[in-house]
């Protein structure tokens, strides 16, 4: 019997805020078909490198690219056999090696510079989180703590012929993150003791985490207003034989919708440090056994 099915007898009752308490939220974080771009950026981080992509990195690349094709051209046409039967010979020009040298020298500074702001600005949230939640990823599943408000619950993948209309396949879970909107988030993320690494990924929040037993990695995000709704994501650590079966939900509410959500989600998750240590009790005998 799949390690899930049987997490899910012990959960009995976990869907019930997760899947349908936030039920009207909009599906808006996830991938359309024949899609080749980002998502919509959903906060400050994703919108900045959305820019060092978009707006600044490939013009780049296609301005280099270009210049070095008609280079490769005018000198294959200028210098072909027919039109200089005599070669010149000559064993450096001064002009040019300075001008191949600083040219390149100064592209790399630049996108040094941007680089290196970014991921500063990724690592330092420009005030005090307002929020902490850990994320701890398990053979397969997710397991959250809500750490200011002392609740935790896990975070299971909903089965194939499980799914309702408009669940996508493999990328529905039982119960969702819920995280008001306009508000800085902390992300702890890690795996457990006995576990692999995993990755915490949600691409419309720019956010990629890995998941180290023994380590406790940090991000922060903050989902700009407007953006209100259910954005989905997955491991994306190559995990296990069910590494695709651990995806990510998390729902975008207003602060007030959050705050009821709160109140309902103390009293559902209460006192599940029990069923949370029968889980890593089992996931220990079943690989034992195995």
């Amino acid at each position: 019997m799949r390690r899930n099915n049987r997490v899910a007898a012990i959960l009995t009752g976990m869907a019930s805020i997760g899947a349908s308490g936030i039920a009207h939220a909009d599906t808006i974080g996830i991938a359309k078909p024949y899609q080749y771009g980002f998502q919509p950026s959903a906060t400050e981080i994703m919108e900045q490198t959305e820019f060092m992509h978009n707006d600044f990195l490939l013009p780049l690349t296609i301005v280099i690219f270009v210049f070095v094709l008609i280079l490769l051209g005018y000198t294959m046409f200028r210098f072909r056999e027919s039109a200089h039967p005599e070669p010149r010979r000559f064993t450096h020009n001064a002009f040019i090696e300075v001008l191949w040298t600083l040219v390149p020298t100064v592209i790399v500074a630049i996108v040094a510079i941007l680089g290196v702001k970014q991921l500063q600005f990724q690592d330092t949230p420009p005030s005090e989180p307002e929020i902490t939640i850990k994320a701890i990823g398990h053979q397969w599943y997710w397991e959250y703590e809500y750490v200011d408000d002392d609740f935790v619950f896990d975070s299971l993948m909903i089965e194939e012929e499980d799914l309702t209309e408009g669940q996508p396949r493999l990328l529905s879970t039982d119960a969702h993150i819920v995280l008001p909107v306009n508000t800085i988030v902390r992300l702890l993320v890690t795996a457990s003791p006995i576990d692999v690494i995993h990755a915490w990924t949600i691409p419309a929040f720019g956010v990629k985490v890995d998941a180290i037993p023994g380590r406790l990695n940090e991000r922060w995000f903050r989902v700009m207003p407007g953006f209100e709704g259910r954005y989905h994501g997955q491991c994306s650590e190559l995990c296990g034989a069910r590494h695709s079966y651990m995806p990510i939900v998390v729902d975008i509410v207003s602060k007030e919708e959050y705050q009821a959500w709160l109140v309902t989600a103390k009293a559902e998750y209460a006192g599940l440090e029990a069923p949370t240590a029968t889980i890593a009790a089992l996931t220990v005998s079943s690989e034992l056994s195995n």
